[in-house]
Order: structure tokens, then C-alpha cells, then sequence
């Protein structure tokens, strides 16, 4: 029997809300350990100028405690 956890963080990218999930996600695995999925909780754009600048999104990582 296994115990997972689940941590909140938040990514960004100028490109799309796809790249923010990769970035976050690559970000993630690097600090946590036995990482086994994400589900985006939240999207939001940061608009500069009348043009969107920025794509962010809320992301619940799980990962299976050692």
C-alpha cells in the first residue's frame, strides 16, 4: 500500500497554457520524488497592452511518499 501527497504550485509561459503545464511539471520532478500525475486546477492570462503576455496555470502535482 502506497501514500501519496499532493502540492500546489503555480507555472508560466509566454507561449500557451500546454508549455506553462510542461514547464511546471518538468519544474515539479525536479525537487520532488516518485511524481505520478498533475490535473490543472486553474488557467488565468496576464494581458499587457491588449495582447496576452503571459499564460499561468494552477497545478495539483501528486507524488508517492518514500
Amino acid at each position: 500500500m502506497s501514500v501519496a501527497r499532493v502540492t500546489e504550485i503555480i507555472a508560466s509561459s509566454p507561449k500557451s497554457f500546454d508549455d506553462a503545464v510542461d514547464t511546471g511539471v518538468a519544474r515539479a520532478t525536479k525537487t520532488l520524488k516518485n511524481v505520478t500525475g498533475a490535473w490543472v486546477q486553474d488557467q488565468k492570462v496576464v494581458v499587457a497592452n491588449g495582447k496576452v503576455s503571459e499564460y499561468r496555470v494552477t497545478l495539483k502535482v501528486t507524488f508517492v511518499l518514500e
